[in-house]
């Protein structure tokens, strides 16, 4: 496969799987609360080594943990991926009717590689409230591979597909074939997901658990019916979404359209992550005040579904982890999702416009740590000289008058070769200024150039360029960037049975 067809079948997958991706949050967590409260409720050693004697294993982090941010304590960040893929784990479709009729999820053939649910989250050391971020899908980030070099900037949830597509191709090259072709580009895919929320929150990621879409449906089979509460009346085509108002129980069909649906909601994504929020809150306190433990149908089912479906990084030792997670079940977490600046059209996509620096800092704050120096630091003294490389009239300006409130001394406006990516370059006495502007720009590391001023940094905006800080106030920006709903930030607190829209 060529490298354009490639991309032209990510961008195909990725428009034709719009109305039916998202399967997020619940289908990698439930399990994580699962095996903690299966450990921390008196679960024999024999049934815990039945659990872990049959698990997919990756070694996916082995290759991140080598950039990881440094560690400030013992707690443990747990990042859950949900993939949104109509595949097995050898990579073989689903069956046709089963995805249409029981999924009520389009094509087999939808979905691809994309992770549309990426939590995460952080369990203190010695006990105390789990907080947990939810970074929606569409955030327009700088993506990276597993061994750090960049990809470019895309959709979070493309950073797995891309990476995955790029390694099926070298290997099949190679002559790899069949599961292990699958494997082996499952892992790329892994690692780059790793990579890119590693560097867009700032905070290291220890372990990490991976489910599949049919992983959510089998779960809910085993745990159904599901209580959720819902504050209006919903009916959508294209999740199969169709409930009243108020508290109900939901089947294993309906939850997976309780959780995926989008359209006709006021928030649209941001309103489905929390509805994935609400059902994770919802499935724990059903496992902690149901008795779903004592229930030995129950209990084989999730260690099934578990063998099946879940893909867990090589070095976590669930025994050991238990210790630490049984916040989880206790009702003694709360869900975030990570704040957006405004929307935008990059590629042809819509997408999430997010400054990176506010991330890391919101991160860090909430699980404890430090803020990012970048984030809190004032600006570097430099003088900003702004070329725009990406075609679209005026951007320079707005980006100078973005830079300059932000502090950096205004240098000059102009225009330049059209370029793919943005770029940062400096010349002597500026690093410091460049490291931060590229950080708030969300472009790639920057450079020394012999040809930049002493105490200057060079901007090149490329088409990739999506200015991270709201509406521009500068009234040189001709291009629309709306902002977020005004609840964006709005926390889903574990617990109970929380009322959403």
């Amino acid at each position: 496969m060529s490298e354009s067809t490639g991309r032209r079948r990510r961008r195909a997958a990725v428009r034709s799987g719009r109305s039916s991706l998202g399967i997020r949050t619940l289908r990698v967590v439930v399990w994580t609360v699962s095996s903690a409260l299966l450990l921390g409720c008196g679960a024999t050693w024999y049934a815990y080594h039945t659990l872990i004697s049959g698990l997919t294993t990756s070694d996916a982090l082995d290759a991140v943990r080598k950039k990881a941010p440094p560690r400030l304590d013992n707690a443990v960040n747990l990042l859950l991926i949900g993939l949104d893929s109509r595949k097995d784990m050898n990579g073989n479709d689903l069956p046709r009717q089963f995805v249409q009729k029981e999924l009520h999820a389009g094509s087999s053939s939808i979905g691809y590689y994309n992770t549309n649910t990426l939590i995460l989250m952080h369990i203190p050391a010695g006990g105390g409230r789990v907080q947990a971020f939810s970074i929606p899908r569409d955030d327009y980030v700088q993506t990276l591979n597993g061994d750090g070099s960049v990809q470019g900037h895309c959709k979070i949830k493309e950073a797995y597909a891309n990476a995955y597509t790029g390694a099926r191709d070298r290997y099949a090259q190679q002559g790899v074939k069949g599961a292990d072709l699958e494997a082996r580009s499952r892992e790329a895919g892994r690692e780059a997901t790793l990579a890119t929320v590693q560097d867009f929150t700032g905070v290291p990621i220890d372990h990490f658990a991976e489910v599949n879409l049919l992983g959510f449906y089998d779960i809910a089979k085993v745990l159904q019916p599901i209580t959720v509460c819902l504050k209006h009346p919903v009916k959508d085509r294209y999740s199969g979404a169709d409930f009243p108002a108020g508290v109900q129980q939901l089947n294993a069909r309906q939850a997976l359209a309780f959780v995926r649906q989008r359209h006709g909601l006021d928030a649209g994504d941001l309103d489905r992550t929390r509805r994935q929020q609400a059902f994770i809150s919802s499935v724990t306190h059903q496992l902690r005040s149901q008795g779903v433990w004592s229930s030995p149908s129950k209990l084989q089912g999730l260690f099934d579904t578990v063998k099946k479906d879940i893909v867990l990084d090589s070095s976590w030792n669930v025994l050991d982890f238990a210790q630490q997670a049984t916040n989880l079940t206790g009702g003694n977490v709360v869900f975030h999702t990570l704040p957006i600046e405004g929307f935008a059209l990059r590629n042809g996509q819509d997408v999430n416009l997010v400054d990176p620096e506010k991330i890391k800092a919101m991160v860090r704050q909430e699980f404890g740590q430090n803020p990012s120096p970048a984030a809190t630091a004032p600006a570097a003294p430099a003088v900003v000289d702004v070329r725009n490389g990406n075609g679209t009239e005026g951007e320079a300006s707005a980006v100078l008058f973005y830079l300059v409130e932000l502090g950096y001394t205004a240098g000059t406006t102009g225009n330049a070769a059209a370029q793919p990516t943005t770029t940062v370059v400096y010349g002597p006495g500026a690093q410091q200024a460049a490291r931060q502007i590229a950080g708030r720009l969300n472009a790639a590391a920057p450079a020394a150039s012999s040809e930049v001023p002493a105490g200057h940094v060079v901007v090149t905006l490329g088409g990739n360029h999506a200015l991270p800080s709201g509406q521009p106030s500068s009234p040189a920006a001709t291009e629309p960037n709306p902002s977020p709903p005004a609840d964006s930030g709005i926390a889903v607190k574990a617990g109970g049975v929380p009322c959403v829209n």
